[in-house]
Protein backbone atom coordinates (compact mmCIF):
# COMPACT_ATOMS: atom_id res chain seq x y z
CA UNK A 1 0.00 0.00 0.00
CA UNK A 2 1.21 3.26 -0.39
CA UNK A 3 1.98 5.46 2.28
CA UNK A 4 0.60 9.10 2.92
CA UNK A 5 3.08 11.01 2.40
CA UNK A 6 4.26 14.58 0.50
CA UNK A 7 5.16 12.57 -2.54
CA UNK A 8 1.76 10.88 -3.25
CA UNK A 9 0.25 14.03 -3.94
CA UNK A 10 -2.03 14.22 -7.05
CA UNK A 11 0.45 16.98 -8.85
CA UNK A 12 3.56 15.17 -7.36
CA UNK A 13 2.87 11.43 -8.01
CA UNK A 14 6.14 10.50 -9.03
CA UNK A 15 7.33 6.93 -10.30
CA UNK A 16 11.07 5.30 -10.23
CA UNK A 17 11.83 2.87 -13.14
CA UNK A 18 14.94 0.89 -12.28
CA UNK A 19 16.11 -1.29 -15.01
CA UNK A 20 18.35 -4.67 -13.90
CA UNK A 21 20.58 -6.67 -15.52
CA UNK A 22 23.25 -9.05 -13.21
CA UNK A 23 23.49 -5.96 -10.86
CA UNK A 24 25.20 -5.59 -7.68
CA UNK A 25 22.46 -6.81 -5.07
CA UNK A 26 24.33 -4.46 -2.47
CA UNK A 27 24.18 -1.35 -5.23
CA UNK A 28 20.40 -2.19 -6.03
CA UNK A 29 19.58 -2.49 -2.20
CA UNK A 30 21.30 1.30 -1.83
CA UNK A 31 19.12 2.56 -4.47
CA UNK A 32 15.73 1.35 -2.82
CA UNK A 33 16.92 3.19 0.43
CA UNK A 34 18.13 6.49 -1.33
CA UNK A 35 14.89 6.19 -3.61
CA UNK A 36 11.92 4.96 -1.76
CA UNK A 37 11.66 7.64 0.41
CA UNK A 38 11.31 10.20 -2.76
CA UNK A 39 8.67 8.77 -4.82
CA UNK A 40 5.46 6.91 -4.33
CA UNK A 41 5.83 4.54 -6.76
CA UNK A 42 8.46 1.73 -7.41
CA UNK A 43 8.80 -0.66 -10.88
CA UNK A 44 11.53 -2.30 -11.48
CA UNK A 45 12.53 -4.43 -14.78
CA UNK A 46 14.94 -7.13 -14.61
CA UNK A 47 16.44 -7.55 -18.16
CA UNK A 48 17.36 -11.59 -17.71
CA UNK A 49 18.91 -11.85 -14.20
CA UNK A 50 19.49 -14.78 -12.46
CA UNK A 51 16.94 -16.83 -11.08
CA UNK A 52 18.69 -15.85 -7.28
CA UNK A 53 18.62 -12.15 -8.13
CA UNK A 54 14.97 -12.69 -9.55
CA UNK A 55 13.85 -13.96 -6.13
CA UNK A 56 15.76 -11.65 -4.18
CA UNK A 57 13.88 -8.97 -6.23
CA UNK A 58 10.55 -10.28 -5.84
CA UNK A 59 11.39 -10.55 -1.85
CA UNK A 60 11.34 -6.45 -1.42
CA UNK A 61 9.55 -5.01 1.13
CA UNK A 62 9.18 -1.66 0.21
CA UNK A 63 6.66 0.92 2.45
CA UNK A 64 5.60 2.29 -1.47
CA UNK A 65 3.75 0.78 -4.50
CA UNK A 66 6.35 -1.73 -5.91
CA UNK A 67 6.00 -3.90 -8.87
CA UNK A 68 8.75 -6.53 -10.25
CA UNK A 69 8.45 -6.66 -14.40
CA UNK A 70 10.72 -9.84 -14.85
CA UNK A 71 11.14 -10.28 -18.86
CA UNK A 72 13.08 -13.30 -18.46
CA UNK A 73 16.19 -12.17 -21.09
CA UNK A 74 17.64 -8.99 -21.86
CA UNK A 75 15.62 -6.92 -24.43
CA UNK A 76 17.40 -3.98 -23.99
CA UNK A 77 17.37 -0.76 -22.03
CA UNK A 78 14.89 1.01 -24.48
CA UNK A 79 12.16 -1.95 -24.42
CA UNK A 80 12.55 -2.59 -20.39
CA UNK A 81 12.68 1.31 -19.39
CA UNK A 82 8.91 1.37 -21.62
CA UNK A 83 7.86 -1.35 -19.77
CA UNK A 84 7.65 0.50 -16.69
CA UNK A 85 6.69 3.62 -17.81
CA UNK A 86 3.77 2.01 -19.21
CA UNK A 87 2.65 0.15 -15.62
CA UNK A 88 3.56 3.76 -14.18
CA UNK A 89 1.09 5.28 -16.75
CA UNK A 90 -1.51 2.70 -15.68
CA UNK A 91 -0.80 3.61 -12.15
CA UNK A 92 -1.77 7.47 -12.85
CA UNK A 93 1.95 8.84 -12.44
CA UNK A 94 2.27 12.26 -12.98
CA UNK A 95 6.45 11.96 -13.55
CA UNK A 96 8.19 9.16 -13.62
CA UNK A 97 12.46 9.28 -13.18
CA UNK A 98 14.66 6.43 -14.73
CA UNK A 99 17.88 4.30 -13.33
CA UNK A 100 19.85 1.92 -14.17
CA UNK A 101 20.77 -0.46 -11.53
CA UNK A 102 24.02 1.05 -10.02
CA UNK A 103 22.52 4.86 -9.83
CA UNK A 104 23.65 6.30 -6.43
CA UNK A 105 20.89 9.15 -6.35
CA UNK A 106 20.97 11.95 -3.57
CA UNK A 107 18.24 11.95 -1.00
CA UNK A 108 17.07 15.04 -2.56
CA UNK A 109 17.39 14.50 -6.11
CA UNK A 110 13.43 14.21 -6.95
CA UNK A 111 12.89 17.21 -5.21
CA UNK A 112 15.13 19.38 -6.80
CA UNK A 113 14.18 18.13 -10.17
CA UNK A 114 10.52 18.62 -9.33
CA UNK A 115 11.66 22.25 -8.29
CA UNK A 116 13.70 22.66 -11.86
CA UNK A 117 10.45 21.36 -13.80
CA UNK A 118 8.12 23.68 -12.29
CA UNK A 119 10.25 26.82 -12.20
CA UNK A 120 10.81 26.32 -15.79
CA UNK A 121 7.01 25.93 -16.77
CA UNK A 122 6.70 28.77 -14.37
CA UNK A 123 8.37 30.53 -17.20
CA UNK A 124 6.35 29.36 -19.97
CA UNK A 125 8.62 26.68 -20.99
CA UNK A 126 7.55 22.77 -22.38
CA UNK A 127 9.83 20.57 -20.27
CA UNK A 128 11.05 17.49 -21.89
CA UNK A 129 13.12 16.40 -18.63
CA UNK A 130 14.99 17.60 -16.03
CA UNK A 131 18.40 15.70 -15.06
CA UNK A 132 20.94 15.71 -12.43
CA UNK A 133 24.71 15.90 -12.89
CA UNK A 134 26.71 12.82 -12.57
CA UNK A 135 29.81 11.65 -10.61
CA UNK A 136 32.14 8.79 -11.31
CA UNK A 137 34.47 8.17 -8.56
CA UNK A 138 36.62 6.69 -11.12
CA UNK A 139 36.73 10.28 -13.15
CA UNK A 140 36.66 12.64 -10.10
CA UNK A 141 35.25 15.07 -11.08
CA UNK A 142 31.48 16.34 -12.43
CA UNK A 143 31.45 16.63 -15.81
CA UNK A 144 29.77 19.19 -17.42
CA UNK A 145 26.29 19.51 -19.30
CA UNK A 146 26.84 20.01 -23.52
CA UNK A 147 24.60 21.27 -25.97
CA UNK A 148 25.51 21.62 -29.79
CA UNK A 149 25.63 25.04 -31.07
CA UNK A 150 26.31 25.91 -34.32
CA UNK A 151 29.06 23.63 -35.57
CA UNK A 152 30.52 22.81 -32.27
CA UNK A 153 29.93 21.27 -28.98
CA UNK A 154 29.75 22.95 -25.85
CA UNK A 155 30.35 22.20 -22.44
CA UNK A 156 28.04 24.19 -19.79
CA UNK A 157 29.99 24.44 -16.86
CA UNK A 158 27.61 25.00 -14.08
CA UNK A 159 27.63 27.53 -11.06
CA UNK A 160 25.34 26.85 -7.89
CA UNK A 161 21.47 26.66 -8.15
CA UNK A 162 21.28 27.10 -11.31
CA UNK A 163 19.57 25.30 -14.49
CA UNK A 164 20.54 24.68 -18.15
CA UNK A 165 19.69 24.24 -21.34
CA UNK A 166 20.60 20.51 -23.00
CA UNK A 167 19.78 18.82 -26.06
CA UNK A 168 19.23 15.52 -24.18
CA UNK A 169 20.57 14.01 -21.00
CA UNK A 170 21.28 10.58 -19.46
CA UNK A 171 18.77 8.47 -18.82
CA UNK A 172 19.65 7.57 -15.35
CA UNK A 173 18.16 10.01 -12.86
CA UNK A 174 16.00 11.61 -15.75
CA UNK A 175 12.63 13.03 -14.37
CA UNK A 176 10.13 13.16 -17.46
CA UNK A 177 6.48 14.81 -16.81
CA UNK A 178 3.94 12.18 -17.92
CA UNK A 179 2.55 14.74 -20.31
CA UNK A 180 5.50 15.49 -22.45
CA UNK A 181 6.03 11.33 -22.75
CA UNK A 182 2.18 11.10 -24.02
CA UNK A 183 2.82 13.95 -26.10
CA UNK A 184 6.41 12.79 -27.49
CA UNK A 185 6.20 9.09 -27.29
CA UNK A 186 7.95 6.27 -25.44
CA UNK A 187 12.06 4.84 -26.01
CA UNK A 188 13.22 3.45 -29.39
CA UNK A 189 13.63 -0.20 -28.49
CA UNK A 190 15.06 -0.91 -31.53
CA UNK A 191 18.50 0.84 -30.59
CA UNK A 192 18.51 -1.99 -28.01
CA UNK A 193 21.27 0.31 -26.16
CA UNK A 194 22.92 3.19 -26.94
CA UNK A 195 21.85 6.51 -28.01
CA UNK A 196 18.33 5.91 -26.59
CA UNK A 197 18.09 8.98 -24.54
CA UNK A 198 19.40 11.08 -27.16
CA UNK A 199 16.85 10.27 -30.03
CA UNK A 200 14.76 10.81 -26.97
CA UNK A 201 16.22 13.99 -25.79
CA UNK A 202 16.37 15.55 -29.85
CA UNK A 203 12.51 13.78 -30.81
CA UNK A 204 11.52 15.81 -27.54
CA UNK A 205 13.11 18.95 -28.79
CA UNK A 206 12.03 18.84 -32.26
CA UNK A 207 8.57 18.48 -31.33
CA UNK A 208 9.00 22.10 -29.21
CA UNK A 209 9.96 20.26 -25.84
CA UNK A 210 13.45 21.64 -23.99
CA UNK A 211 15.75 19.20 -21.94
CA UNK A 212 17.03 20.78 -18.76
CA UNK A 213 20.09 20.18 -16.58
CA UNK A 214 19.95 21.32 -12.70
CA UNK A 215 23.31 22.03 -11.22
CA UNK A 216 22.59 21.30 -8.26
CA UNK A 217 21.27 17.62 -8.42
CA UNK A 218 23.46 15.30 -8.17
CA UNK A 219 23.98 11.09 -8.75
CA UNK A 220 26.86 8.88 -8.77
CA UNK A 221 26.75 6.83 -11.62
CA UNK A 222 29.22 4.18 -13.27
CA UNK A 223 29.89 4.85 -17.18
CA UNK A 224 31.20 1.41 -18.39
CA UNK A 225 34.67 -0.01 -17.64
CA UNK A 226 37.98 1.59 -16.13
CA UNK A 227 38.34 4.74 -18.04
CA UNK A 228 41.19 5.24 -19.88
CA UNK A 229 43.99 7.93 -19.10
CA UNK A 230 45.60 9.98 -21.88
CA UNK A 231 47.42 13.20 -21.42
CA UNK A 232 45.93 14.31 -17.81
CA UNK A 233 42.24 13.13 -18.98
CA UNK A 234 40.02 10.27 -18.33
CA UNK A 235 38.24 8.78 -21.14
CA UNK A 236 35.30 6.74 -20.68
CA UNK A 237 35.63 2.83 -22.05
CA UNK A 238 33.26 0.49 -22.73
CA UNK A 239 33.40 -3.01 -23.65
CA UNK A 240 33.52 -4.01 -27.38
CA UNK A 241 30.14 -5.05 -27.73
CA UNK A 242 28.80 -1.91 -26.40
CA UNK A 243 31.57 -0.06 -28.77
CA UNK A 244 29.28 -1.73 -31.41
CA UNK A 245 25.68 -0.50 -30.48
CA UNK A 246 27.09 2.97 -29.65
CA UNK A 247 28.54 3.27 -33.43
CA UNK A 248 25.48 1.13 -35.17
CA UNK A 249 22.86 3.56 -33.49
CA UNK A 250 25.11 6.76 -33.96
CA UNK A 251 24.97 5.73 -37.62
CA UNK A 252 21.47 4.97 -38.22
CA UNK A 253 20.32 8.21 -36.52
CA UNK A 254 22.53 10.01 -38.86
CA UNK A 255 19.91 9.02 -41.53
CA UNK A 256 17.22 10.87 -39.48
CA UNK A 257 15.61 13.33 -41.48
CA UNK A 258 14.40 14.80 -38.40
CA UNK A 259 17.23 15.35 -36.41
CA UNK A 260 19.29 18.39 -36.91
CA UNK A 261 22.10 18.58 -39.02
CA UNK A 262 24.42 20.49 -37.12
CA UNK A 263 23.77 17.80 -34.45
CA UNK A 264 24.85 14.75 -37.18
CA UNK A 265 28.11 16.73 -38.28
CA UNK A 266 29.03 17.43 -34.67
CA UNK A 267 28.64 13.79 -33.15
CA UNK A 268 29.64 12.17 -36.52
CA UNK A 269 33.05 14.01 -36.13
CA UNK A 270 33.21 13.43 -31.86
CA UNK A 271 32.33 9.62 -33.06
CA UNK A 272 35.31 9.63 -36.00
CA UNK A 273 37.59 10.56 -33.13
CA UNK A 274 36.56 7.53 -30.86
CA UNK A 275 36.87 5.44 -33.62
CA UNK A 276 40.44 6.40 -33.94
CA UNK A 277 41.29 6.89 -30.67
CA UNK A 278 39.60 3.95 -29.34
CA UNK A 279 41.18 1.84 -32.12
CA UNK A 280 44.72 2.58 -30.84
CA UNK A 281 44.23 2.38 -27.11
CA UNK A 282 41.49 0.33 -26.21
CA UNK A 283 42.64 -3.47 -25.41
CA UNK A 284 42.14 -5.85 -27.17
CA UNK A 285 42.59 -3.61 -29.52
CA UNK A 286 41.28 -5.77 -32.58
CA UNK A 287 38.46 -6.52 -30.70
CA UNK A 288 37.22 -3.09 -30.06
CA UNK A 289 38.34 -1.99 -33.87
CA UNK A 290 36.24 -5.22 -35.49
CA UNK A 291 33.27 -4.44 -32.97
CA UNK A 292 33.07 -0.73 -33.93
CA UNK A 293 33.66 -1.40 -37.58
CA UNK A 294 31.34 -3.87 -37.50
CA UNK A 295 28.80 -1.04 -35.32
CA UNK A 296 29.36 1.17 -38.57
CA UNK A 297 28.56 -1.22 -41.39
CA UNK A 298 25.48 -2.52 -39.66
CA UNK A 299 24.31 1.46 -39.23
CA UNK A 300 24.20 1.73 -42.38
CA UNK A 301 22.77 -1.38 -43.48
CA UNK A 302 19.82 0.15 -40.72
CA UNK A 303 20.36 -3.37 -38.66
CA UNK A 304 18.27 -2.95 -35.28
CA UNK A 305 17.27 -4.98 -32.12
CA UNK A 306 20.02 -7.32 -30.51
CA UNK A 307 23.82 -8.27 -31.72
CA UNK A 308 23.10 -11.89 -33.07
Amino acid sequence: MTQDTPNNSAFERVYAIVVTYEPDIGKVDLLYQKICTQVSGLVVVDNGSSTEVVSWLQSRDVTIDYELIPLGENKGIAFAQNAGIRHAQAAGANYVVLFDHDSDPETDLVKKLLGAIRCKQAEGKQVASAGPRYRDARQGTLPPFVRVEGLRLRRVECTDHKIVEVDYLIASGCLIPMTTMNKVGLMRDDLFIDYVDIEWGLRAKHLGFQSFGVCDAHMSHSLGETPIKFRGKVHPLHRPSRHYYHFRNAVRLYQERDLPLNWKLVDSYRLLRQYIFYSVFAKPRLKHWMMMTKGIWHGLCRKSGPLG
